[in-house]
């Protein structure tokens, strides 16, 4: 394990599972509707299962993302007088994925800005009485709130050694964090938004991240200029700061 030898992998390892676990509130709060349908002697069981189907999804996830990304040869070239690079596949998942993690975060910061969650359109559903539909449901939700999850890790460890070793500890540990006290997490974030509001704020930041990284990667030149890379230094110190000034505006409103 030489790979924790370094300080930034800890750093990695550690803001990556606090983004997990905060971006992971709104899977909780979607098994959460989906299992109130049930008994309430089967609510817990649901949940359980829930977290853990969420696991293998996103540890399956970032193994299928990681063996694409590890594609770097280039299959594709433009030429143009204004730009010119050399398509790979890493470049393309990158690029993609820097896309999603932009529409999603700007889509889920409009939808709270305008106060229309999804709980309150999810209310209207069908009940539904039987654990097999309940886990069907919790299945197609993990699937969904895998991609957002598994592209943030792609984003936060790209260029570290042993990224995939990080990834994985951090979903791991994130996962273990949210079966154990997932209700208080989850009051937690509900009474503070701005935190969950941060979280969709630093995803905007990793998306302009992927981006940028799978143009360089593709040796992209936009009008004479080589593309170049976002040093991880920066997003680490932004987050820490916000995080910092948030803890002390938190402590301001206590009083």
């Amino acid at each position: 394990m030489e790979i924790f030898l370094q300080a930034d992998a800890w750093i990695a390892l550690l803001t990556l599972t606090f983004l997990e676990i905060v971006l992971g509130i709104d899977n909780i709060v979607f098994i959460s509707i989906a299992a109130g349908k049930l008994p309430k002697n089967k609510i817990h069981k649901a949940t359980r299962i829930g977290l853990i189907l969420a696991l293998i999804f996103r540890i399956l996830l970032l193994l299928g993302v990681s063996y694409l990304i590890s594609l770097k040869d280039p299959f594709y070239y433009i030429n143009l007088p204004w730009f010119k690079a050399g398509i790979t596949v890493q470049s393309i998942i990158l690029i993609l994925g820097g896309l999603f993690l932009l529409y999603k975060s700007t889509s889920e910061i409009r939808q709270k800005v305008e106060a229309s969650t999804v709980s309150d359109s999810s209310q209207n559903k069908t009940k539904v009485s039987t654990l097999k539909m309940v886990i069907f449901q919790i299945v197609m939700i993990d699937i969904v709130f895998s991609f957002d999850s598994v592209l943030t890790a792609v984003g936060m460890t790209t260029g570290i050694n042993g990224a995939l070793i990080i990834m994985v500890l951090a979903v791991i540990i994130s996962m273990i964090v949210m079966m154990v006290f997932a209700t208080p997490i989850g009051k937690f974030v509900n009474q503070h938004p701005t935190i969950q509001m941060l979280a969709l704020s630093f995803l905007i930041l990793i998306g302009f991240m992927l981006i940028t990284e799978g143009a360089h990667l593709s040796n992209a030149v936009i009008f004479n200029q080589q593309v170049g890379t976002v040093p991880k230094g920066y997003l680490y110190f932004a987050i820490a700061f916000s995080l910092g000034v948030e803890a002390l505006n938190m402590k301001v409103r206590k009083k």
